[in-house]
This record gives structure tokens, sequence and C-alpha cells, in this order.
């Protein structure tokens, strides 16, 4: 599909398997999936019931109909609603999850489903994983950065003060429904923040993917409906043949975190507040990734200017001076790299680049180099 554009049709659903031994599951992709949830979901349950946790701002969206669609099919439903945002995502609101799946006397063969962005489904599949030590949950991701990325491949888990996602367990879904149509309803800055996860599968092993999406990624922000599914449905086949070969990242899977390196240590910067979202530290990260490749001499010069002329086209954060506000210096910045889980003997792992489509994974990366690309771009 390399420089076609994608027509603007209402596209078939997308069937995306992730046959991991024992926990195999479906990625379903397309508009009208919440519609068609009840019709989705009900081969899983073993009683026609389901409990839902969501945010505020999902519910307002998607909770009536999500229902409506369950009680289509003769599944009732219970709801409990979260506050919206990554503050969300810590030991209280677990907790709090939990002793409500427990309060609706929740059991191993029933189903949690969690409808909502990346935060309700780590959250939520961390609250299913230690849940009787695993009960069965469903993804119904809403956000774009969910559907490409945090809904796949089973990692859970809450922040802390120490950092980002430092608690939390692998936890396989039972069923992902991608509603790309529910896409429509995110502001435009939240759509951004999840391209920047659409881009990083690009960089990281597929240059004609991103030669796609240098010629249909604005086509996919304006609406465009096949554009939209063509966008997440490679995106999760590229996680998924990652997720196959390395289930719990001792291997392969550190490739996606391209980007997350650079972007883990921004948002702890920036308090995990909106002055910056983590679609938007992570284009910002694959941009500094590929500076870093270039400086080292890993990639040809003209790969990072790409990377950032494609990210200032979709008007996305390109360089550390798009984040609003004060950043720390390149040490401090530095030092919180070193709580990043890719942290391995106190050597920091950073996924590299030796072309577009390239990235590897390396812990040969000299701290001056780092330093000195952080203190120019702070500069």
């Amino acid at each position: 599909m390399t420089g076609q554009t994608a027509p603007d049709s209402a596209p078939e659903i997308a069937t995306v398997s992730v046959p991991l031994p024992g926990r195999e599951y479906d990625v379903r992709i397309g508009p009208g999936l919440i519609a068609r949830a009840g019709a989705e979901i009900a081969p899983l349950l073993a009683r026609p019931r389901a409990v839902i946790v969501t945010d505020a701002n999902v519910a307002a969206a998607h909770l009536s109909a999500l229902q409506d669609a369950l009680r289509t099919v003769g599944i009732a439903s219970e709801a409990l609603t979260l506050p919206p945002g990554e503050g969300t995502k810590n030991w209280e609101n677990l907790t709090r999850t939990c002793d409500w799946l427990l309060d609706q006397k929740v059991e191993r063969r029933d189903v949690v489903i969690a409808l909502g962005g990346g935060v309700i489904g780590d959250l939520v599949g961390f609250a299913a994983a230690v849940l009787r030590r695993g009960v069965r949950f469903v993804q119904v991701p809403t956000s774009l950065l969910a559907q490409v990325d945090s809904s796949v491949g089973g990692k859970t888990g809450i922040n802390t003060g120490h950092g980002k996602n430092l608690i939390g367990a692998f936890h396989q879904p039972a069923l992902v429904l991608a509603d790309t149509a529910a896409l429509d309803t995110l502001p435009p800055r939240d759509f951004r923040a999840g391209y920047g996860e659409v881009v990083k599968y690009g960089l990281l092993g597929d240059a004609d993917f991103f030669h796609w999406l240098e010629d249909n990624g604005a086509a996919a922000a304006r609406g465009d409906a096949a554009a939209r599914q063509h966008a997440v449905k490679r995106s999760v086949e590229m996680k998924a043949e990652i997720v196959l070969r390395d289930e719990t990242e001792q291997g392969d899977r550190a490739l996606l975190n391209l980007g997350h390196t650079f972007c883990h240590a921004l948002e702890a910067a920036t308090g995990y507040s909106d002055r910056l979202l983590h679609g938007e530290g992570v284009a910002v990260g694959c941009a500094l990734a590929f500076d870093l490749s270039a400086r080292l001499g890993l990639c040809p010069q003209e790969d990072p200017s790409r990377v950032s002329a494609h990210l200032r086209a979709m008007n996305m954060k390109a360089d550390l001076s798009d984040i609003p506000g004060h950043l720390p210096d390149a040490d401090a910045l530095l030092d919180l790299m070193g709580q990043d889980k890719k942290v391995v003997d106190g050597q920091l792992r950073f996924i590299l680049a030796r072309g577009i489509g390239q990235a590897f994974v390396t812990s040969d990366v000299p701290r001056d180099a780092v330093r000195d690309l952080l203190a120019e771009r702070l500069a």
C-alpha cells in the first residue's frame, strides 16, 4: 500500500489473531464494534453478566452504547466509573477497583470489561490479573494510543512516585474490540498523541508503513475511516508479531520501547501531567532516538530530519522545545532515565536505529553522548 491513498469508505471488521499458546485471543478492528459488543463478548461468558470499569469522560461518550449492546443479547452489566487522567493509575484506584469487583462477586469464569484509554486498560488489566489470582478481561480501547499499543500484549500496571508502570503484571486479555469509530470522539490532541505510537511502529520495523503514513497520516487525522483502520491494523499486526516472539520482554519486545527511554523521563519531569501526554512523549523520544543514532554514526544523517518533518507535518511535538514549561537540566533528565524499567545492571538500554524501520536494542551508548544531545536540545 506504499504511496497509495486509502479510500474513504466504511471498512469491514478486520481481525488480528494473537496465538499465544493457551492464551489465544483476537483483536477485532473496525467501526461499530461497541454497538455489536454484546454479540462479540457473549461467547466468552459462562453466565449472562459482565462488569465494566471506565472513566468519567469515556462513560459520557460510550458507556450507554456498550451497556445497550450487552442488554440486546441478554447480558446484564454493572459499571464503575473512575476519574479520567494519568493520575488515576495508582494504588488508590487499584484498591478501589478490586474492592468493587469483589463487591460485585466477580468469579474467575466472569469477564471484566475495560472501557477506555490506556490508563483504564492498564489499571483494569492489573486488577483482573491479581483478583482471585487471575480473572478474564476484555479490552475495549477508545483512544488511538490504546488501540494500537496498550490494549494488545498483556502489559498491565500502575504508576508510583518512583516512576511509570513499575508495578504490574503480564495478563493477556480474552478479546480486544478496537472500535475505530470511537476515535471520532477524541479531541485532536489526543488523536495526535496516539499517532505517536503509530509512527513508532513504522520507525522500528516497517519502512514501507512509515512511507504509507507520510502519504496517508493526514487523511487518518481528518477521520478517513479506511486510513484509520489500516493504521490501527498494521500497528496491531506488528505488535502481535513481536509479542509472540517475546511475551515477557526478555529480548525483541524491548523494540516496542523505541522513544520510551526519553519519554518516561520527560513524563516524570512534567509530573505525568497534561503538559505532556504519553504519545507526545513517545514522538519526541523517537525523534531524539534517531538524532542520537545519527550522532553515533548508526543511521543516515537525513533520517532524523525525515522523522521530524513528518511529526511537524502532523502538527505534533517533535523536540524538547515543544514541551511547555520548565524542564530539568540534562543531568537531571539522565537521572530520571535511570529509573526506567529497561535499566539492566545499572546500564540504560536504548532502542536506536540503523535506519527507518531498522531499530535495535543496545546498552552500548556513551552517557556523554546522551547528555550532550539533551543539553543541546534544552538550549
